[in-house]
């Protein structure tokens, strides 16, 4: 008899004779690769989609972790210096029978020393928001640091693609990077999480994981990634009307930004209709409400 797959496995607990910690659940995980990996969709049976806004700081190996997702370099790992916060590259790829499509976003850095900065991050807010609503909205937030400790930036981030972008209506969980010194990667969740709950950043759900490609533990980093994503692969996507929602995300970077450096009034009329495009009658209307915002 000839089979595609195999999987050894023993359904007996830990605590058996002789004990080994760990063995059910090994079993376990090979069980859920053999089905993940050999699912062949029935005939006519729509393909799940899911529709990811990766974000981070600079450095902290979104990347490198676009290709442990996908199984396959299709992202560049080398740094991108002029990218500017909400500059985002698109990517597609399959895991599994849901379909990905994921945007790879630059998110807040240290605070801007000029208001160039943010003249670049409203345009390429904009156009984030207008492909957005072209492809129907965003399914899950995906958030990756690096495993150290909680900065100012790190809260800022939070709050301008959680609870701005999103509304606090978007899943967000947690990708972790650079674990690949723990004895075991879950040790610093457990060390953590009350650190970053007392810091404002709340999530449903996380991954502790290294995309350090030939370690060890990188198998299981894309095991544990992709296993995460697939339990969002049903979830309603977010979206709203294009001006509401531009309103929103430029009220929230003059929030986080210095008041004296973010553009304003007939300033920001001018990139919102020179740069990005807009019509001169929406502009008028978002700088307007935005000005409102700051009395």
């Amino acid at each position: 008899m000839e089979f595609s797959a195999h999987a050894c496995i023993t359904t007996v607990g830990d605590d058996c004779h002789p004990p080994i910690d760990g063995r059910r659940s090994q079993c376990q995980q090979l069980v859920r690769n053999l089905l993940r990996n050999y699912y062949i969709l029935p005939r006519h049976a729509p393909s799940k989609d899911l529709q990811i806004m990766l974000f981070g700081e600079t450095g902290v190996g979104k990347s490198s972790l676009v290709n442990l997702l996908a199984g396959e370099a299709i992202a560049d790992v080398s740094p991108d210096s002029v990218a500017c916060t909400m500059h985002s590259k698109e990517y597609q790829f399959q895991v599994g029978p849901t379909s990905i499509r994921l945007w790879d976003t630059v998110g807040l850095e240290e605070p801007e020393k000029a208001a160039d900065g943010y003249v670049g991050a409203i345009e390429k807010a904009i156009d984030l928001i207008q492909r957005l609503n072209d492809t129907g909205g965003i399914s899950l937030f995906l958030f990756c640091i690096r495993g150290n400790r909680v900065t100012a930036t790190m809260q800022s981030n939070y709050r301008l693609f959680f609870e701005v972008l999103g509304r606090k209506q978007v899943p967000i969980a947690l990708a972790i990077t650079h674990l690949e010194r723990e004895t075991d990667m879950e040790d610093w969740w457990d060390r953590n999480v009350k650190k970053l709950e007392k810091s404002g950043i709340v999530v449903a759900g996380h991954a502790c994981l290294t995309t350090l490609e030939g370690n060890e533990k990188y198998s299981r980093s894309r095991e544990i990634m992709q296993d995460l994503l697939l339990q969002y692969d049903r979830q309603t996507k977010f979206t709203m009307p294009s001006e509401a929602w531009i309103d929103r995300v430029l009220k929230g970077l003059g929030s986080l930004a210095a008041d004296k450096l973010f553009p304003r009034g007939k300033d920001l009329i001018n990139i919102l209709t020179k740069r990005c495009h807009l019509d001169a009658e929406v502009a008028q209307r978002v700088a307007v409400r935005i000005e409102c915002s700051y009395i």
